[in-house]
């Protein structure tokens, strides 16, 4: 027979547990101390960000029409403007560029952050910090290019939509993750994961 026998916690020891503060404290202590190690060991990948200014220019392209009608018109505008982000052109010119192929750069290397009129943050991850600026700047680059040669040429975007990548030199790079969210998670799993057992494993009497 197993030493540990699974048993519905009683309202005692439900008390007495939520009494243990030693344990809450030294759990969470320990919990922590594993998330930082984990942080180390396998740290998470180096985020980097570039910023593209969107000005869609709506006093101009609807002078007199309803809010309705104008909320509309951002929104249709907004989805063609994602569309153009992760569309094939955009996506094959920056894996050839980058030696990225486009299943990875759609699936974890890139994120798109806040589309909506003024600032489109564009997120690059790579295990490289200085490869990570390159992406995410190079992602911005092509993505403006994309949007103002639609604009010239007439395919299908609003000719007032403007476009200009305001950050893309010398960017911002951080880890994807940071080591409080580690030391968080770390904590809170680890006293989930003992509460429980506690409470539910009992040594049979």
């Amino acid at each position: 027979m197993s030493s540990l026998l699974f048993s519905p916690p009683s309202f005692d020891d439900l008390i007495h547990l939520l009494k243990a503060w030693k344990f809450w404290i030294l759990g969470a202590v320990v919990g922590a101390l594993v998330g930082a190690a984990l942080y180390t060991i396998v740290p998470p990948t180096y985020r980097a960000r570039a910023i593209v200014n969107v000005d869609f220019n709506l006093e101009q392209a609807w002078p007199q029409d309803t809010d309705r009608q104008q909320f509309y018109y951002l929104e249709r505008e907004t989805r063609k403007l994602e569309e153009i982000a992760w569309s094939d052109d955009v996506m094959k010119a920056l894996s050839s560029e980058a030696s990225v192929s486009v299943e990875e750069l759609r699936g974890w290397k890139l994120k798109l952050s806040q589309p909506a009129e003024a600032g489109w943050h564009f997120y690059a991850d790579d295990k490289n910090p200085e490869r990570a600026r390159e992406l995410a700047a190079a992602w911005a680059k092509k993505f403006a290019e994309k949007v103002l040669e639609n604009v010239v040429n007439s395919q299908g975007l609003n000719s007032f939509i403007r476009v200009d990548a305001t950050q893309k030199e010398n960017l911002p790079v951080e880890r994807s993750t940071s080591l409080s969210t580690y030391l968080l998670t770390g904590a809170i799993l680890f006293l989930t994961l003992s509460a429980i057992g506690i409470l539910f494993f009992k040594k049979p009497q």
